[in-house]
């Protein structure tokens, strides 16, 4: 299997890039990076590959691409999905921040044409498994917060992640509490709300990617914590997901499809 990476020099992507070249069963064949168009993707990235950055989705086509890994930012995840969709390449999209109106027009690309995509809000197994747990004890224990911590460097908050939970949270607990008491003189103590969940998000420098969900009862409280320590936590599910998108139907979000 071909695949290009979009967003190959930032963090994730070179990442993904080192990920896909040790793969045996998939081929490195385009890197895509306005950023450091026209190096090496060796010097970029640290890896031992005959290719050169380039600026522009075209790289895909020519490189032959069956499948594109994004992983670029809220400003550009959009577009660049519409453009991989556009060209008949499957789509693995890591990026968050995707716009409502970027997102239908994808869908309607996906349904209608050769290409697929998967959009994951968070690729470590982990993870997308601490999310089915969550939603699992929300049908249970319908009193709940999310508190997301992240690297001081990451442009969105709340995170993707803590997004989806609280999405797959409302959509099984059966009732919502009332909410509890705050302190109004000192506004957003009480953090977010996204799908009546509160989510509280926390950015400092050392950390990666963390979540708890911390549900309470009479007596009782449940936590479920994910950590991942080292963004190498992510690529196992990349890979799932370059593997697995062409057998999907249109554009599906989340890595729980292909588990």
């Amino acid at each position: 299997m071909r695949v290009g990476v979009v967003g190959a020099a930032g963090r994730m992507g070179a990442e993904v890039c080192r990920a896909v070249d040790a793969a045996p069963d998939l081929d490195l064949v385009a890197a895509v990076d306005p950023s450091r168009a026209g190096e090496p993707l060796g010097v970029v990235v640290g890896i031992d590959r005959d290719l050169v950055v380039t600026d522009g989705l075209d790289a895909l086509t020519d490189a032959g691409c069956d499948v594109a890994v994004e992983f670029t930012g809220p400003g550009t995840v959009g577009p660049n999905l519409v453009g991989i969709l556009e060209r008949g390449i499957h789509a693995v999209v890591g990026a968050t921040g995707i716009v409502d109106r970027d997102l239908a027009r994808a869908a309607a690309i996906a349904a209608d044409g050769p290409a697929n995509a998967l959009i994951a809000p968070n690729f470590a197994i982990g993870a997308v498994l601490l999310m089915r747990f969550a939603e699992d004890a929300a049908r249970h224990l319908p009193h709940v917060e999310i508190i997301e911590l992240h690297h001081d460097r990451k442009v969105d908050a709340p995170s993707g992640t803590a997004l989806r939970t609280a999405e797959l949270i409302a959509g099984a607990r059966s009732q919502v509490p009332d909410a509890p008491m705050g302190d109004d003189a000192h506004p957003g103590a009480r953090g977010a709300e996204h799908a009546e969940v509160r989510v509280h998000s926390v950015r400092l420098p050392g950390l990666v990617a963390h979540q708890e969900v911390i549900f309470g009862g009479d007596g009782q409280t449940l936590t479920l914590r994910h950590d991942s320590l080292d963004r190498t936590s992510f690529m196992p599910g990349v890979l799932l997901a370059c593997r697995g998108v062409p057998e999907l139907d249109g554009l599906v979000v989340g890595l729980e499809h292909l588990l």
